[in-house]
């Protein structure tokens, strides 16, 4: 039986996680098929490492996550030179890249099929079906090219309750990566920071974010005693004392926050995740008293826009709203727990003296917010489209003249990895002074501001940052701040949305 490559392309320059996505795969074909995991954040020379592995004759399948950004740097031109030097390995991609983009990918030449959202099942099916034979046209989840070149979209399969997928196979790659070397990094969490997925999806249809395509406004979680046990074992073994919780959205049930709270509390580890306002601005004081207790000590929310009609547009679903906002930044401070807030600015609008008035008013709406909780953590994004079928507000983004590359190769061009780390918007309504606008106050404001999680930047760096900004910052004066970039620069600042914790 052939067996099966899988490849994590690098995602970040340091501070390596746990590969759960491509972990996943490995437990779904655990036992059925043998494989192995080549990690790109931890290899030197990672096509070197896979192409000693082809070189074998043993290894015919190659299963590569793709999440946009840094890893479609290696994804693409190794996928490209592995078919080129190994035409009869069969190449699968899975990941939001590749769903949100599969045309592009299939009509590479070089992608053989694009699992489309959970692989759990689909992976494991497809393998099969190619190693003996058996057609692969009703396998869920799947995209691919018939023989006439047409592209093929399987049905969706409903998503799997996650508490009867098999285990993740932690040991396994251990003896491949040690975990404790090369996947628990110190954090402001932790000195031994765990990455860990507890649910998939997001049951909301927010038109900017790449989820939905994926998940089409569902979730499902593994059980609170499951993500429990799962993250004993990794303590009790490996030594990890923080916990990242990398879902779309954790705090989608309250009774399973309050539940996984209690039971983790003992262990006395700090973690973070990500919610939504207008969910966790319904939860009751004592579960958030109890959540902070556990050991919670930041959460990241999408705030998006304090304009109710910015909000809108975004399809931000469900009540929020900015007065809601402003009002729950502050009830977090009675619980000492960190809200992480997330901004888009830059969204369309019919003329440019609107686009730049969103921004100024953006602005404002973010000034308030900090006076309102002077802790609350602020994350600014350029909006960058996101191709949702069937969005109103895609629908105005294509009829603005912007669009997508046509060749798999140019997504390797700097601009677009910039592009999908919403730093580089790349849109024709967006002039170079508003998006001069938008990194002068980031740079202001994180001056001003310091995040919490930057290890470097605490102390005296952090006061002199502080008295430096304090000017520029209540006076609405942001224009060219060199002497900020400056120290930014020197101290290599970190800046979590792009860099995690």
């Amino acid at each position: 039986m052939n067996k099966v490559i899988l490849f994590n392309p690098r995602s970040a320059v340091a501070k390596h996680r746990v590969p759960n996505a491509i972990l996943n795969i490995a437990a779904s074909v655990n036992g059925i098929f043998e494989w192995v995991v080549v990690d790109g954040n931890c290899e030197d020379d990672p096509y070197a490492r896979i192409r000693g592995l082809l070189l074998t004759g043993a290894y015919k399948y190659i299963g590569i996550t793709v999440m946009p950004g840094p890893q479609t740097k290696q994804a693409i031109p190794f996928s490209k030179k592995i078919k080129s030097e190994f035409p009869d390995t069969v190449m699968i991609w899975g990941g939001y890249f590749p769903t949100n983009h599969y045309r592009t990918v299939l009509e590479s030449g070089y992608v053989d099929f694009v699992i489309n959202g959970p692989g759990d099942h689909a992976f494991p099916q497809l393998l099969d079906a190619l190693e003996n034979n058996k057609p692969w046209e009703l396998i869920k989840n799947l995209i691919y090219r018939d023989a006439q070149g047409n592209i093929i979209k399987s049905t969706k399969a409903d998503l799997i309750e996650q508490d009867t997928l098999a285990p993740l196979p932690y040991d396994e790659l251990n003896e491949m990566y040690p975990i404790r070397q090369h996947y628990l990094g110190k954090t402001w969490l932790g000195s031994h920071t765990l990455a860990y997925h507890s649910s998939i999806g997001c049951p909301f249809t927010c038109s900017f974010c790449a989820v939905v395509p994926t998940y089409e406004a569902r979730w499902k979680a593994k059980s609170a005693q499951r993500v429990y046990n799962d993250i004993k074992y990794i303590r009790d073994t490996w030594g990890a004392n923080a916990i990242e919780f990398h879902d779309n959205n954790f705090f989608v049930s309250e009774k399973r926050a309050v539940d996984f709270s209690r039971l983790i509390t003992p262990e006395k580890m700090n973690w973070w995740g990500m919610a939504r306002i207008d969910t966790m601005d319904r939860f009751h004081d004592e579960s958030l008293a109890q959540i902070r207790e556990a050991g919670c000590r930041i959460i990241f929310f999408g705030a998006e826009s304090g304009n109710d009609t910015v909000l809108k547009q975004l399809d931000k679903g469900g009540t929020q709203s900015g007065e809601m906002i402003l009002r729950f930044a502050e009830r977090m401070k009675k619980f000492d727990i960190i809200p992480e807030y997330s901004f888009v600015l830059g969204t369309p609008a019919p003329t440019p003296e609107q686009v730049m008035g969103q921004i100024e008013a953006e602005i404002e709406f973010i000034r308030k917010v900090k006076k309102a909780n002077p802790n609350t953590e602020i994350v600014l994004y350029t909006y960058s489209p996101v191709p949702a079928e069937g969005s109103e507000l895609f629908e105005q983004v294509q009829a603005s003249g912007f669009s997508f590359p046509k060749k798999l190769e140019d997504w390797i061009d700097p601009q677009w990895e910039s592009f999908d780390l919403r730093k580089n918007p790349l849109t024709p309504w967006l002039q170079p002074e508003m998006i001069q606008k938008i990194r002068d106050f980031e740079t202001v404001l994180n001056g001003a501001y310091p995040t919490v999680s930057d290890l470097r930047v605490t102390g005296l760096r952090k006061k002199l940052l502080q008295k430096m900004s304090a000017l520029r910052y209540h006076t609405n004066f942001y224009r060219a701040p060199y002497e900020i970039k400056f120290f930014h620069r020197l101290w290599k600042y970190r800046q979590p949305e792009i860099q995690g914790f």
